[in-house]
């Protein structure tokens, strides 16, 4: 199988772009910072760090701080299921883009996400206890719905990582390791997933700093631009001959419902760019994408992990890239610049991305 030549480096290794200790200057610096008005005055404003990078790590544009280490969280999904996806266990247990894209997924909890997750159970011969992840309410109001009307409630399998973690009970079962306990950073599936987070951002797994997510499984701290070089990486592999990259990116552009879900704003973007944009959002504010035909990776942290202020620097950003359709979708214009509403309905303030303080008049043209 052809690797790509990052990836047969010690990690941590430099290419042109990024010195020892990290990337060089940023060619660019903008502010993407996110503010909400009131009556034409400045109430909050969203402090917003991004990198761009390019696949032999130049780190041609940033906003405030690119190389602030944060909790990848979601984002990292993609090279979570590299392990079992390169060592040939995806097509052993006869998964195909379905069972790809939603290991990959922050999916909605939706009936579609559900059955597929528990058909890769039932693949494993395990059941849905053997999922380390609680249950939650699903994250698309359709799955909630749909929930209700059937009055059930919430299960493991709604959990928007659940397929996420049925393939790493897949990598478990795949090495003939235990399945219990695969959620703890000690064990090999978990180890797994750090090196190859590492090999792809090509960062040391000695600066890796990992904690526990919110559906218990390992989390990963890296910089911004290391992210973004990752994401990058990916998909110029995927143009360049590489299978498990071209699968990954394939399974989750070609199937944005099952990345997200209903109105879920990752399907809406990936949708409305006709596979273009490789898209994952992560929580607390952390997003991370590519431009599939420049091998441009993005990365963003909104710095007090505000959704609100997440979706308008992620559309923000792509259209300086030229990135968005045009006509944008009403839903993702909507997004990029929302109205500030009472409950009245009528349109009060717009949260948007501007450079002004709090306090600040601002004349909104729409």
């Amino acid at each position: 199988m052809w690797i790509p030549d990052f990836l047969s480096k010690a990690p941590g290794a430099t290419s042109r772009g990024q010195a020892a200790d990290g990337f060089s200057p940023p060619q660019r610096s903008r502010r993407l910072d996110v503010i909400v008005t009131r009556g034409g005055v400045v109430e909050s404003r969203h402090r917003v760090h991004a990198a761009v990078v390019t696949a032999d790590a130049v780190l041609v544009d940033a906003s405030r701080d690119p190389e602030l280490p944060v909790w990848w969280r979601s984002c990292a999904k993609p090279f979570q299921v590299m392990p079992l996806l390169r060592s040939g266990g995806l097509d052993a247990l006869g998964w195909e883009s379905d069972e790809l894209a939603l290991a990959c997924a922050s999916h909605g909890g939706e009936p579609e996400h559900v059955r597929i997750a528990a058909r890769m159970l039932e693949h494993l011969g395990l059941e849905e206890g053997d999922l380390a992840c609680g249950p939650h309410e699903p994250l698309a109001s359709r799955g909630v719905r749909s929930l209700r009307e059937a009055a059930q409630r919430p299960t493991r399998l709604h959990n928007n990582c659940s397929g996420k973690h049925a393939a790493m009970l897949a990598r478990a079962r795949q090495t003939a390791v235990p399945t219990a306990g695969y959620q703890h950073a000690g064990h090999p599936v978990q180890q797994d997933c750090l090196r190859a987070v590492s090999e792809w951002a090509a960062l040391p797994v000695d600066r890796i700093a990992v904690g526990v997510d919110g559906c218990g499984v390992s989390v990963f701290a890296l910089p911004l631009a290391n992210m973004a070089l990752a994401y990058a990486r990916l998909v110029q592999a995927a143009a360049s001959g590489d299978t498990p990259s071209r699968r990954v990116v394939s399974a989750m552009t070609s199937q944005p419902f099952l990345v997200g879900g209903t109105e879920r704003f990752d399907t809406l973007l990936m949708e409305a760019c006709g596979g273009n944009v490789l898209c994952k959002i992560g929580a607390e504010g952390v997003h991370t994408f590519a431009l599939v035909d420049r091998g441009i990776g993005f990365a963003l942290k909104v710095e007090d992990g505000a959704a609100r202020a997440q979706y308008p620097a992620v559309l923000s950003l792509l259209a300086a890239y030229d990135a968005l359709p045009n006509p944008l979708p009403e839903a993702l214009r909507d997004l990029l610049q929302r109205s500030v509403r009472n409950t009245r309905g009528e349109s009060v303030g717009v949260i948007t991305v501007g450079d002004a303080d709090v306090g600040d008049v601002w004349e909104f043209n729409a």
